[in-house]
């Protein structure tokens, strides 16, 4: 069964960091796009991050540029998302997703109806 899980969320105060890990099982992530969405109570869904399949290339929301990286771990089968400086506003529940859809080894998109596969979701809360 092709599954991602996400881990790593929590409770942080402002300024404060996270990293963030997406766990590939049934599959290998590495031939794939992945991208990290998040979702605040009341709100759309919105892409923040992602990595084409060869990891030459990564994208961020103006949100989070400069405070949030994306890499990936081949052999670990995982995708990160370190999150630095986080503000009250990136409290949300954090979602990675997966395609291996054609031109994934070109380009990566931020819109969440271009990935196939998605994990269950982490909370992440940024409060003093």
């Amino acid at each position: 069964q092709l599954q991602l899980v996400e881990s790593g969320g929590g409770l942080v105060p402002p300024g404060g960091s996270l990293r963030l890990s997406c766990a590939a099982s049934g599959f290998s992530l590495n031939g794939y796009a992945v991208g990290w969405f998040r979702q605040a109570p009341g709100k759309e869904r919105e892409g923040v991050s992602c990595i084409i399949s060869t990891d030459i290339l990564t994208y961020y929301s103006q949100s989070v540029k400069g405070r949030f990286t994306i890499t990936r771990d081949k052999a670990k089968n995982t995708v990160y998302l370190q999150m630095n400086n986080l503000k009250s506003e990136d409290t949300a529940v954090y979602y990675c997703a997966g395609t291996g859809a054609v031109g994934s080894d070109l380009v990566c998109s931020m819109g969440s109806h271009n990935y196939d596969y998605w994990g269950q979701g982490t909370q992440v809360t940024v409060s003093s």
